[in-house]
């Protein structure tokens, strides 16, 4: 009986692990996030204006507009990288992409490439810095001793990624409209 048990366990184990989500690969060997999207009842400009807004106003600290035409969206940035231990989590690195987005009438594409891991390490002041400028590519594999932090790292950029792109397929499924600021009132006690 507990052979059996252990059987189940260990199938149902090797099930779970190989179910681990992982990036595909373009035609130069670079892992990339891609999705296109049909969206029928939004124009082209307005989906171009969209994109534009989350680019430079929702994700303004960690993404740099670098170019846009019109029917298209270039920009490049960074997600952090957290090391969870326990409870504790810190920034283990960060990932630098290159997001593409271009839009035709009726759907719209984008993706996310070039990703580069830089690693942090603590400076004297206990704050997480690069210690590099220099990134390694998500797709080099690195020797026998770091493959398991190298697959939380692939783990954990996936999860960040996917994350990044179901945000903004929301956002640009929204309809959102900048609120212009009221003036403000001003009251008179003079008259009554």
């Amino acid at each position: 009986m507990k052979y059996i048990i252990l059987g189940i366990f260990t199938i149902f184990t090797v099930n779970l692990s190989a179910q681990q989500k992982q990036f595909s690969k373009d035609d130069n060997g670079k892992f990339i996030y891609y999705q296109v999207v049909d969206s029928q009842s939004v124009s082209k400009d307005s989906l171009l204006q969209r994109a534009r807004s989350f680019v430079t106003g929702v994700y303004k600290k960690s993404m740099k507009l670098e170019g846009s035409t019109d029917s298209s969206i270039l920009a490049m940035g960074t997600l952090e990288i957290d090391k969870t231990i326990l409870v504790a989590s810190h920034p283990s690195g960060e990932v630098s992409y290159n997001f593409v987005f271009e839009v035709r009438q009726g759907k719209y594409r984008f993706w996310l490439t070039d990703m580069l891991f830089i690693p942090y390490q603590r400076d004297r002041y206990g704050n997480f810095v690069p210690t590099t400028t220099i990134g390694t590519p998500l797709e080099r594999t690195p020797g026998k001793l770091g493959v398991g932090a190298w697959k939380d790292i692939l783990n954990s950029t996936y999860n960040k990624v996917e994350k990044l792109g179901a945000e903004f397929k929301k956002y640009l499924a929204t309809n959102r409209i900048e609120k212009t600021k009221k003036k403000a009132e001003t009251i008179s006690t003079k008259k009554w």
